[in-house]
């Protein structure tokens, strides 16, 4: 009987053990959660916040998950080290598990930059596991003033979850835009006078200086003061584990095709993972759910010996705020063409014959057609662009390409 190991209980790691009981049902397949508990959706954490969650029902898998697929879930452990050698992983408490073969789906950890006085701020915060978001929902019982370091992802949706606990929510970023990892220019600003018009308030181009108890004074020399201070700064790839045995990182776990690290029998997989972004033509993180996904049964499928390879991986983003809907996909390089509709915008970028990315804001339907023309590289040669800019229509595609794309006959 073979021996699975998985280092990680995120989406990652479900998708791997789906992977491996895709091919193999019977081998021992342990888990090593480092979270006392199943795995759940952490976009969802947000929503708990606002009380439109509940925590029983966020879960990632369904209750008896690990007992149908016959996983053995060691909770609250982590894995210290991996000898490839020997191929053991030594956990926290001290055993030492054997492996045939191992996926370190270990995800990533905030990143704190050393802000002056940071030790003198009694209630500070991260936010990114549901143990965060109930740490938070203690600290706002009463209304507070809330200052937010990191206008990303996990900073916004923060915001979002506190709005109406908190007195106030102020946010900053040394970015000059919000959401600067995925939104350019022109989408930063129409979503930041959305958020404003919901009372928070930004301070962008600019980040705190030093912390002096409840008071942050700003690199421009305003001091603003509060009560809960969050820091989402950004993550940095949990790569130590691959790294201290020797294996190949850069910002993650390098991986190729088969989620394969340069170590025999060692995989990767999810936010700790840097694999091939086709848009990009480069290595890149893509600490995204859906890659998550992606990745960790493409690992597991080859882990349990079956042969399957990614090779497909792009950024994408699908997030709302107060009723705002964004999705994002690809590249921002090449030529734009921007159409504005009723409810916001569209903006794609191409190069090379191809769709390299988009932006829209507002109005998100039917956008896996575009994501699709992304992953797989379509000739645009093929499809009514013009078309498909304003509306996300499989009639945009030639009669060949919808053969290609959706198995329709010619």
């Amino acid at each position: 009987m073979k021996r699975y190991v998985i280092v990680g209980n995120g989406v990652a790691a479900s998708a791997c053990i789906e992977g491996i009981r895709n091919v193999d049902p019977d081998g021992a397949v342990t888990v090593i959660s480092a979270e006392n508990r199943p795995a759940y959706c952490r976009p969802l954490i947000s929503y708990y916040l606002e009380g439109r969650a509940d925590p029983a029902k966020i879960g990632y898998r369904a209750p008896d998950f690990y007992e149908k697929t016959g996983c053995r879930v060691l909770y609250g452990q982590t894995a210290e080290a991996i000898d490839p050698a020997a191929k053991t992983v030594s956990l926290s408490d001290g055993a030492v598990l054997p492996y045939d073969a191992v996926c370190v789906a270990a995800g990533s950890s905030p990143f704190v930059p050393p802000f002056a006085g940071l030790e003198t701020v009694r209630e500070k915060y991260s936010f990114m596991t549901m143990d965060d978001a109930l740490q938070l929902e203690k600290a706002t019982e009463t209304p507070k003033d809330v200052l937010i370091v990191g206008a990303g992802l996990i900073g916004l949706k923060c915001a979002e979850g506190l709005y109406g606990r908190a007195r106030s929510i102020t946010v900053c970023d040394l970015a000059d835009r919000v959401l600067s990892s995925i939104l350019d220019a022109d989408g930063a600003k129409a979503v930041q006078a959305h958020l404003e018009q919901k009372g928070l308030r930004f301070l962008l181009g600019d980040t705190v200086d030093r912390f002096d108890g409840n008071t942050a004074q700003m690199k421009n020399g305003e001091i603003v003061r509060f009560d809960v201070l969050v820091l989402a700064v950004g993550v940095r790839a949990n790569t130590a584990l691959v790294k201290n045995a020797g294996g190949a990182c850069g910002r993650g776990i390098t991986v190729n095709e088969k989620m394969e690290t340069s170590l025999p029998d060692v995989f990767a997989a999810g936010d700790c993972a840097e694999g091939e972004d086709v848009s990009f033509g480069a290595r890149r993180v893509l600490a995204l759910m859906p890659n998550a996904c992606f990745q960790g049964y493409t690992a597991g499928v080859n882990m349990a010996g079956g042969e399957k390879k990614l090779t497909d991986a792009i950024p994408m983003n699908a997030i709302g705020f107060f009723g705002l809907h964004i999705m994002t996909a690809g590249t921002y390089t090449g030529d734009v063409y921007e159409e504005k509709t009723a409810l916001g915008s569209k903006k794609f970028f191409t190069a090379d014959g191809v769709l390299k990315g988009f932006i829209l804001i507002g109005e998100t339907q039917r956008a896996g057609l575009y994501t699709a023309l992304i992953r797989n590289r379509t000739p645009l040669e093929g499809v009514d662009f013009a078309l498909i800019r304003k509306t996300a229509t499989s009639a945009a595609f030639s009669k060949e390409t919808r053969a290609k794309m959706f198995g329709e006959v010619v």
